[in-house]
């Protein structure tokens, strides 16, 4: 008679603390991935809908879609993937999964390799409306990347995600032209931490410190092409130290209106925040004049110098706020015995809640500002 060993007990099924570490990781990459790849699957399938269901459709297809024209579409040499579609949306009827009416839609069970290969076909028929199908089908092959990654839970490393994150966002500037070349710049905060950010009061990063914040957020992809550049804190060194004064200067003559409050470089306020820092006499104050005298220098070459507004405040400088646009900032507080590049850094983005857009913190800092701002002093 055979032996028949003994089960081995599992033993201890509790994850340890490097596993939760590593499973969370692993799902907030995959999840930041997955928001990119559903909204271009989501653009996709509105684009592709939109240009060929008006050259195999008709007038009945428009009323009511039976996925005629999807069929017409892929050709008979592709009907065998069509047919595995309308058969999961078949299925889906009869579960109850289709909540909605609208996704009682065949094209809404095409996956992305198969609307890929719906534009790749009808190439002609989106011709007039994407110019580099090269550079598009390139674009759509990296992003296949990323959703095969995901859809099998392997591990995104940080530089797949980056590159996932550029494929997405380079297709869906190609696919939208209104989105143009800030497609890269600013999809991640107005699509990706928008998302998740609500639950934070507006905050959609944190840094240790102003070295980590400039390492992943360089201070000329936050402002861009901005308008408006609100700025408040001792001597503003992001802005006059961090940036180029040329880029400063053609960004102000491009029409950007700037208000620049500094500390008093020569009051009481600006002494104790020196006492505070351990710095020698005169050291800040000395940095901040040049500052000063770095933005008049700037303004004095602009054709209209009011868009350059420079005042000084005389209070206890509590943090550092750089506010754009009225949508993004980055905030600083001041801590005692640190200076302001050693001090945690926060991006804001303003609140999206229209029943009362005075509850986030960016609005809390914009209001901040803008007292400070009426109680300053112009510089002589």
């Amino acid at each position: 008679m055979p032996i028949v060993p003994e089960p081995l007990e599992p033993g201890d099924l509790s994850w340890a603390e490097d596993d939760w570490s590593s499973a969370l990781l692993r799902a907030r990459r995959a999840g930041r991935a997955y928001v990119y790849l559903n909204l271009v699957e989501q653009r996709l399938r509105s684009v592709v809908r939109q240009v060929l269901l008006p050259v195999y459709g008709t007038v009945e297809h428009a009323a009511h879609d039976d996925g005629a024209w999807v069929v017409a579409a892929a050709g008979p040499t592709q009907s065998e993937w069509v047919e595995r579609a309308e058969a999961v949306r078949e299925m889906s009827r009869r579960r109850g999964y289709i909540v909605d009416p609208a996704d009682d839609d065949l094209v809404a069970f095409l996956t992305l390799p198969q609307l890929r290969e719906l534009l790749v076909r009808n190439w002609w028929c989106f011709a007039p409306y994407l110019t580099d199908r090269r550079s598009l089908e390139r674009a759509l092959e990296e992003v296949e990347i990323g959703r095969h990654i995901v859809a099998r839970n392997r591990v995104l490393s940080p530089d797949v995600l980056r590159q996932v994150e550029r494929a997405c966002t380079k297709v869906l500037a190609e696919l939208d032209g209104r989105l143009g070349r800030h497609a890269g710049e600013r999809l991640a905060l107005d699509a990706v931490e928008e998302l998740f950010a609500g639950r934070y009061g507006d905050m959609v990063a944190v840094f240790p410190d102003r070295s980590a914040l400039q390492r992943k957020l360089p201070f000329a992809d936050l402002v861009g092409e901005a308008r408006t550049i609100d700025a408040m804190g001792v001597a503003l060194n992001l802005l006059c130290q961090n940036y180029s004064g040329r880029e400063l200067h053609r960004l102000a003559a491009a029409g950007c209106r700037m208000r620049l409050l500094f500390l008093n470089p020569a009051g009481d306020a600006m002494r104790q925040r020196e006492r505070e820092e351990g710095v020698k006499r005169g050291i800040l104050s000395r940095l901040t004049t040049m500052n000063i005298l770095h933005a008049r220098k700037i303004r004095a070459k602009l054709a209209e110098p009011d868009r350059i507004e420079i005042r000084v405040y005389e209070e206890t400088p509590r943090f550092n706020a750089y506010l754009v646009d009225s949508d993004a900032a980055v905030v600083q507080p001041y801590l005692r015995r640190a200076r302001g590049v050693e001090s945690p850094s926060f991006v804001l983005r303003a609140g999206s809640d229209a029943a009362d857009p005075r509850r986030g913190l960016f609005a809390l800092f914009d209001e901040e500002f803008e007292q400070l701002w009426a109680v300053g002093k112009r510089t002589a």
